[in-house]
């Protein structure tokens, strides 16, 4: 029980006069291990590097002496820190490709194209695909459900073709296997078109259409084609001597063909 103010006894200290700092004798403290003791594990000689610095050359070769006509002795001489590196030669421009050297026309939406000879289109963004004939011939090609549509003119039946050749329009077999690969990318099938067959005319006569026959095998070239892919064929006018305008409207997948006036001239029937 605590005691009043009053009541409490004077305060005294808690240790005895005898543990004051004052009567604490004044012996100097002693190290408990002399200093001499502490000597180090390993010698200093021990402690060499583990490769000798000759083993070190300088990341950057020190110039070569020169001769007396300039040229360094004993190899190539280093390039001077404060030689700007040679400027890039600025890269040759790309060219787009077009009409005469790319003859797998692209056409904007809504455009009217008119193809010639050894050039090819398909797609269902024109509007129209129109060309002239000779004795070329024109395959077109339309589908019905979703409205694409495309058109190849080729001058030849085919060629030897070597290995490494690009394929070119001129040739039938080449124009008409570059328009399955581009239906078939669009997700659709040869036997979902409609074809039409124009061209062949015989625009040589005489001794001339007897040794060449262009005409004829092409025509012969496009109806193969025709049967071997297994396109609809639902239209075809074909051979004799007249020119013909082919042009295919996308929106209907009607087309238009137009006759030509007059034959070969003269001089080509001797």
């Amino acid at each position: 029980m605590r005691k009043p103010p009053g009541q409490r006894a004077a305060w005294s200290p808690t240790l005895p006069a005898e543990f004051s700092p004052a009567t604490r004798p004044a012996e100097p403290w002693q190290h408990t291990r002399p200093v001499s003791d502490f000597q180090p594990t390993r010698p200093a000689t021990d402690f060499q590097p583990t490769c000798p610095a000759s083993d070190f050359p300088p990341t950057r070769p020190m110039p070569l002496p020169l001769s007396a006509t300039g040229r360094p002795v004993g190899g190539v001489a280093a390039r001077p820190a404060s030689t700007p590196p040679p400027a890039r030669r600025p890269a040759a421009p790309v060219t787009p490709p077009n009409a005469e050297v790319h003859w797998q026309l692209a056409g904007a939406p809504g455009a009217n194209l008119v193809l010639m000879p050894g050039q090819m289109h398909l797609g269902p963004h024109v509007a129209s695909l129109r060309t002239l004939l000779g004795s070329c011939v024109a395959i077109t090609l339309w589908h019905p459900a979703r409205r694409i549509g495309g058109m190849c003119h080729f001058l030849l039946p085919s060629r030897q073709r070597r290995p490494g050749d690009e394929p070119d329009g001129r040739y039938g077999d080449e124009a008409v296997e570059a328009m399955v690969k581009c239906l078939t990318a669009l997700r659709t099938q040869p036997a979902e078109y409609v074809a039409h067959l124009y061209g062949g005319a015989d625009t040589l006569s005489g001794a001339s259409n007897a040794k060449f026959n262009i005409g004829e095998r092409n025509i012969e070239q496009g109806w193969s084609l025709i049967d071997r892919y297994g396109f609809q064929l639902d239209g075809v006018d074909v051979g004799e001597d007249v020119p013909r305008m082919v042009t295919l409207s996308l929106g209907s997948g009607q087309v238009h063909m137009r006759r030509g006036h007059g034959h070969a001239p003269d001089f080509l029937r001797a």
